[in-house]
């Protein structure tokens, strides 16, 4: 299937036609526009690789018969699922990203994908991650599971014969802890990002010594500034900065919290 094809419009960086773009797949939810919004330009603006970034939305994802399941009382977004049509919606080829659109890129991405390792499904950072919070940010009640927040970024090896697994039928139909523990595929399937490309706002911290804890993607997955709530949270001061900066690009329609 043509990347973007009955779902949305992909949006690319400009950058010279020399390499194949790198396939970026965001969760769009319609009550978080704008963290879509800055999410897509910190990609784009800071990548040295030509980029297609595409929206997950589901609402065209249901329009054209790819997504039927109903949504369930623990889904806090529209793309709770429809992350895992990605290695389907990119035609089972090559390397591909699904990333929640509650992120903040403030490195060059081509890093990450220069990472993609053949031996591996998929490649995410792997959290040991337990909530403190009860509820999330939009009153749906928390839940603790193993491998979460695995699924928030991931790379997809979409040409690996195991993923052909996901298909729209399967993840219309499979439960939650079998699509988000990566339950299709063997522990040895799932490769290792280093923390800094999935680094948790209020959960990981930042170890001097060690490179690999510096931030280069910004996960405010308890909440972020786009909410009144959350304006003042680790962080927020960069995710402001960049929506003033994509403000200041688009001048005409500036993106409204």
């Amino acid at each position: 299937m043509a990347i973007g094809h009955a779902n949305g419009a992909a949006e690319t960086n400009g950058k010279p036609p020399g390499l194949a773009a790198f396939r970026i797949f965001v969760g769009y939810d319609s009550r978080e526009d704008a963290a879509f919004q800055v999410c897509r330009h910190s990609l784009l603006r800071r990548s040295s690789v030509p980029l297609e970034v595409v929206p997950l939305k589901q609402a065209e994802l249901r329009a054209a018969g790819l997504y039927t399941r109903g949504r369930g009382a623990t889904e806090s977004t529209e793309f709770s699922f429809t992350r895992f049509l990605t290695p389907f919606l990119a035609g089972y080829q090559g390397w591909a990203m699904f990333v929640d659109c509650d992120f903040l890129f403030t490195a060059d991405v081509a890093e990450l994908s220069a990472m993609a390792d053949d031996r591996y499904a998929v490649m995410c950072v792997h959290h040991d991650y337990a909530p403190k919070e009860g509820v999330k940010m939009d009153g749906v009640p928390q839940t603790v599971y193993p491998r979460k927040n695995w699924s928030s970024m991931v790379l997809y090896n979409c040409a690996h014969p195991k993923n052909r697994a996901l298909t729209p039928e399967l993840v219309s139909a499979e439960s939650g802890a079998f699509l988000h523990r990566f339950m299709w595929l063997d522990d040895d399937d799932v490769g290792e990002l280093p923390v800094g490309w999935n680094f948790l706002v209020g959960h990981n911290r930042v170890d001097p010594t060690d490179p690999k804890t510096q931030p280069k993607a910004i996960h405010y997955t308890s909440g972020g500034p786009w909410f009144e709530a959350y304006r003042d949270c680790e962080f927020g001061d960069l995710w402001l900065k960049e929506l003033e900066e994509l403000n200041d690009e688009k001048q005409q329609q500036p993106v409204e919290l």
